[in-house]
């Protein structure tokens, strides 16, 4: 076996070369960073540094994580709007959804403990620059009367969070092949340890907060 940078183990064929996938491949061949990483690394890092006067790299808040939870109630009365939401993340993000169920019960919503409710992704590493880019500078923009996010949504840890109220913002969505309109939360972890720390990393990478 051959393990190669950045990708999984990597059998060999009976010519004794590598054989990868071809999207593993063309990234092992090019050097592949995600745009955002690389921003990050040359641009925001430094900034950083220099803003709040660290002392070392290691000090600089950076993304930990992206999480996205779609919510389906609806799929109480069918089943398949949730098989729907889960190909739509997946879809989105690049990654396979794991499907969310009830941690208990609620009679007035008909949920019963264990039921399939929603679906969620964990984005990490190249996967979370990606979603995260495209987020910013493709979806953001497509949201009617879009004038920025509002940076009231930190949570004291450098960590924010925001709804969206339709899939369809996302460009890998075709309105055609929607089952039903649904929202999802989308909540971005940093390892910042203040909401100005948080912000401020946000920002450098390009996330639009309202400017009043």
């Amino acid at each position: 076996m051959i393990k190669s940078k950045g990708t999984k183990e990597v059998k060999k064929t009976k010519g004794g070369k590598p054989q990868v996938k071809q999207e593993e491949a063309i990234r092992i061949e090019e050097g592949y960073v995600p745009r955002l990483k690389d921003r990050y690394r040359k641009t925001v890092l430094p900034s950083l540094m220099q803003q709040f006067s660290y002392r070392n790299a290691l000090q600089v808040p950076r993304l930990e994580k992206v999480v996205i939870n779609v919510g389906m109630g609806e799929a109480i009365q069918n089943v398949k709007l949730l098989d729907s939401a889960v190909k739509e993340l997946a879809l989105i993000t690049g990654q396979r959804p794991i499907v969310t169920t009830a941690k208990k019960s609620i009679a007035s919503f008909k949920i019963r403990a264990g039921m399939s409710i929603g679906c969620s992704v964990t984005l990490r590493g190249d996967r979370m620059y990606e979603f995260l880019d495209r987020f910013c500078n493709i979806a953001l923009p497509r949201i009617r009367d879009f004038r920025g996010l509002s940076d009231k949504s930190f949570d004291g840890r450098g960590n924010y969070s925001l709804g969206i109220k339709e899939q369809l913002i996302f460009p890998e969505i075709s309105y055609d092949d929607v089952m039903a309109t649904h929202g999802m939360d989308i909540t971005i972890v940093t390892t910042a340890k203040s909401n100005q720390e948080g912000k401020a990393l946000l920002e450098l990478l390009g996330m639009p907060f309202r400017t009043s």
